[in-house]
């Protein structure tokens, strides 16, 4: 690993102007190692599909862990009248045991209570712990940071980021973990030995496992595990997934998309440089900021590619090209220049080639929409008006766009 400029350097070097975007052609996820272009679908999932996913997995976002000798389930507490009598709230822990040692978490569920049939879902990682999602003061603390402490403890905190009765009003169920809970997100090797990957691998240092494995990468596997669980609930529909995150978390949620096919609907929101905006527009957040800020969200290899951004073979067209043909929801915001709004829809567009191969239209746009304007297809954008951050605005345009695949109830 090469040696790291300072980071206030890096971030002072930062352009935010499309003046200061440089001229370069986006690559052709269509492309083989080889050479040749796909022809068709089939070609694309069999053959072009593999080839993308294992260079994330060698060179991103590193591969999935095993699971682990058991992993289980319990139901800790019902509450029949949550939401003011809108839902049934369940709070389960999920345990994984391995060679005598434990790690668990608490998954905090909402189910609409006079659904008739089955319901959709949508899973996502929380920031602060399942109680600051929440109004309600009975919800179980958790989130902890490596020495055991909360690392929230102001109940409601993140209330206006989940607005759990309005996703309940509109047929969804819905359910979250802390991410902290997976993986403590902090660069320390305290982190790695407190992480999943603590538990499956104790005999190996954060620097071995870091050779292969990602904080991104055990957040995306602990979507999936969420999902293992929802599948036994008898009155949600694990058919109908929307799999959601912001931010580093919008991030996973493309990584854990792109692994498992489960998730029907996968969402973006903020998601910026290493999810969906394009490396080479260079604007806002780069590879040298991620790789000296948040080394532990990739695999250490990923540091080869700071300060070569303008130039990759590859971009983040291809992440979101492996969601294809499944619905992908892209956010942005009008004053996250951060995350880079135009380059966020520019890798959608460039991603709808693969859309087209399955009869599919993509992006139903060429050109970055206005503020506050949702456009709306197996690939859909908006950017709201505002800051870095998810809120119902969000959430109504991911609902109605589940909706067009899930059907509305």
């Amino acid at each position: 690993m090469k040696k790291r400029r300072p980071l206030d350097t890096i971030i002072a070097e930062l352009n935010y102007e499309e003046s200061g975007v440089p001229s370069r052609e986006v690559p052709c996820a269509l492309i083989m190692n080889n050479g040749r272009k796909v022809l068709n679908a089939w070609e694309w999932m069999n053959l072009r599909r593999p080839e993308i996913l294992d260079f994330y997995r060698n060179e991103v976002f590193g591969a999935s862990p095993a699971m682990p000798e058991t992993m289980s389930y319990e139901i800790l507490n019902v509450k029949n009248d949550a939401l003011d009598g809108r839902a049934i709230r369940k709070e389960i822990r999920i345990s994984f045991f391995h060679q005598g040692s434990c790690r668990s978490w608490v998954m905090l569920l909402y189910i609409p209570k006079d659904a008739k049939g089955k319901v959709p879902v949508t899973v996502g990682l929380n920031f602060r712990g399942n109680h600051t999602t929440t109004a309600e003061s009975d919800v179980i603390m958790t989130g902890k940071k490596c020495d055991g402490e909360l690392v929230e403890d102001q109940r409601a905190a993140q209330c206006e980021r989940w607005e759990f009765a309005r996703i309940i009003d509109r047929g969804f169920a819905s359910a979250t973990v802390c991410y902290h809970d997976i993986f403590p997100d902090f660069a320390t090797e305290e982190a790695w030995e407190q992480s999943i990957y603590g538990l499956l691998f104790p005999e190996k240092s954060p620097e071995e496992l870091n050779e292969k494995f990602s904080a991104i990468g055990a957040w995306s596997w602990g979507l999936s595990r969420m999902l293992d669980v929802l599948s036994s609930e008898d009155k949600i529909d694990c058919s109908k997934v929307m799999v959601t995150g912001h931010s580093r978390l919008g991030k996973t949620a493309l990584w854990a998309g792109a692994n498992d096919p489960r998730f029907g609907v996968v969402v973006s929101n903020d998601s910026g440089h290493g999810g969906a905006a394009l490396f080479r527009r260079c604007l806002g957040e780069n590879i040298e900021v991620l790789v000296t800020n948040f080394p532990h969200w990739f695999v250490s290899g990923f540091d080869k590619y700071a300060g070569k951004d303008a130039d990759l073979k590859f971009d983040q067209n291809f992440l979101l090209s492996l969601i294809a043909p499944r619905m992908l929801c892209i956010g942005s915001a009008t004053e996250d220049l951060w995350a880079d709004p135009k380059g966020e829809f520019l890798a959608g567009v460039h991603a709808s080639e693969v859309y087209r191969l399955f009869g599919a239209e993509g992006m139903p746009a060429a050109s970055h929409p206005a503020a506050d304007v949702n456009v709306t297809g197996e690939i859909s954008y908006h950017m709201r008006t505002g800051a870095h951050n998810i809120l119902w605005q969000d959430w109504d345009h991911y609902l109605s766009a589940a909706e067009t695949v899930f059907g509305r109830k």
